[in-house]
C-alpha cells in the first residue's frame, strides 16, 4: 500500500514540470505608417518545456517600430491562418520568430523534443512571414 502511494505522488510531482503546450497570444500595430506589421494577430506555443517556461517571452515589452500586447493563454486558437513549427531555441525563447537553420543542431539545455509553433490568424504580408519562417528553418503550413 505505501509503495503505491510513493508510486502516485512521484507521478503528480513529475506531471506539472511539462506540459503539452502554453501559448502567448500576440496583437502587433505598428507606430509608425512606413514600418507595416508582418503580422497583426498570432500566438505561439512552447512543446516540450516545463511550465511556466514561456512566462519570460510573453512580456509586454515594447518594441521601438512595432507595438504588441501578449498574453498568456493554454492554448493559442483553433482559428489561424497558417503556422510555422521550428525547433525551439535559447534564442527563440526571447524570440518565438528566431529559430534554428540547422535542424540537426541540438540546443544546450533543451530537451530534444522542445518546439515553438507560431499561429497566424491576421495579417497583411502572410507572405512575408512564411519566408521568414521558411529561411529560418521553420516548416510553414497553410490551413
Amino acid at each position: 500500500m505505501k509503495t503505491r502511494l510513493l508510486l502516485l505522488i512521484a507521478t503528480f510531482a513529475i506531471i506539472p514540470t511539462c506540459v503539452m503546450a502554453e501559448g502567448c497570444d500576440v496583437q502587433t500595430r505598428s507606430s509608425s505608417a512606413s514600418v507595416p506589421a508582418v503580422e497583426t494577430h498570432s500566438c505561439y506555443e512552447y512543446e516540450g518545456m516545463p511550465v511556466d517556461s514561456i512566462n519570460w517571452s510573453c512580456s509586454n515589452e515594447t518594441k521601438d517600430t512595432l507595438n504588441a500586447t501578449k498574453k498568456k493563454v493554454d492554448r493559442c486558437d483553433d482559428h489561424y491562418q497558417a503556422t510555422c513549427t521550428a525547433r525551439l531555441t535559447q534564442e527563440s525563447l526571447a524570440n518565438p520568430h528566431s529559430t534554428s537553420k540547422d535542424k540537426s543542431a541540438k540546443p544546450l539545455n533543451m530537451p530534444d523534443n522542445a518546439k515553438v509553433t507560431t499561429y497566424y490568424y491576421d495579417g497583411e504580408h502572410l507572405a512575408q512571414a512564411k519566408i521568414d519562417c521558411e529561411n529560418s528553418g521553420g516548416n510553414w503550413k497553410a490551413k
